[in-house]
């Protein structure tokens, strides 16, 4: 099987009989559970190492919040919140997976030059689209989808001509030219959806034709329901309710549920009271095929995530 690859040639994670943790590392004053916490690199270093130690497979570096709300910052200023955080990483683990959080291409191109692996974008490649760009871009979506379903033409008909797609957005185009991985976040400007399933599958599908029509390959590529973003309470729920809707999209699916207001909305918890609520979405993403998670509390999250792989081998278990 052909796996993800970072563009440095440092091993990947590779998906599969156990779920992957994905540990949260943000560099930013006004994130909304752990802004400020590592204002220094010693701090951030040592976050890291224990988050490791935890079990953690990868790490996650964000340099801007993404909480509703939260104040947008040029890539200037996210750079120099991130790059002297990677080159610090880099120095202390140069072979762990790092993943930079970024919807800006400048940002993610930094980035990797600087050390990271793959880059996980909360807008899906279509940050820098118009309107009528990202409109252009669903209809190639959707055209191209129905046609790889349509039944097979007979010998003597005529090809169809192949679909022209609209311009690339700047990090489809960054993520083919440095041959780098991607997670793909489903994310829209607005909640205003006709059909909730049907429009989110197509925007997923969106993301994804964007990402061929530049050059990346299928095996680099990740989906991300986007617990939390352009969604309701309800919404947020039904998405991991039926997670398996968009693992039969037939791509390595990551979840981040940690610590998030839905979570809150159903306990009545503050933000730093929702472990047993993340618990319980870990071992229900994983139940529906979620590949890996993403999560503040590593340590009490992987224990979640073992128990939910074990019932998941059943017969097949065998004790560590």
């Amino acid at each position: 099987m052909q796996v993800w690859q970072s563009p440095h040639g440092r091993p990947l994670p590779v998906p599969g009989a156990r779920t992957l943790l994905m540990g949260v590392l943000n560099v930013t004053p006004d994130s909304f559970s752990d802004g400020g916490q590592l204002s220094s690199l010693h701090a951030l270093v040592d976050r890291a190492g224990a988050m490791l130690a935890a079990g953690a497979n990868l790490l996650d570096l964000g340099g801007e919040s993404t909480r509703p709300g939260a104040l947008t910052i040029s890539a200037a200023e996210e750079c120099d919140r991130v790059l002297p955080a990677i080159a610090a990483l880099r120095r202390a683990w140069p072979a762990v997976p790092l993943s930079i959080d970024t919807y800006k291409a400048e940002v993610a191109e930094a980035a990797l030059a600087a050390g990271a692996d793959l880059i996980n974008d909360v807008w899906g490649f279509t940050h820098g689209l118009d309107a009528a760009q990202r409109t252009a871009w669903r209809a190639y979506a959707e055209s191209s989808a129905r046609r790889a379903t349509s039944p097979a033409l007979s010998s003597a008909a005529p090809a169809p001509s192949p679909l022209t797609p609209p311009p690339l957005s700047p990090m489809a185009e960054v993520a083919a030219r440095l041959r780098a991985p991607a997670i793909l976040m489903h994310n829209r400007p607005d909640r205003a959806y006709d059909d909730f399933w049907a429009d989110l599958l197509l925007d997923l599908r969106t993301s994804l034709a964007l990402a061929r029509a530049a050059g990346v390959p299928d095996r680099q590529l990740w989906l991300d329901p986007g617990f939390g973003f352009a969604k309701d309470v309800a919404q947020n729920l039904a998405v991991l309710r039926d997670l398996h809707r968009i693992v039969a999209l037939g791509f390595p699916v990551l979840v981040g549920t940690s610590r998030k207001s839905t979570l809150g909305a159903v306990l009545g918890t503050r933000v730093d009271d929702r472990v047993e609520a993340g618990g319980a979405t870990v071992v229900w993403a994983i139940q529906q095929g979620a590949a890996m998670v993403r999560v503040h509390d590593v340590h009490e999250m992987a224990r979640f995530a073992r128990m939910a792989d074990a019932i998941k081998s059943g017969l097949g278990f065998t004790p560590v």
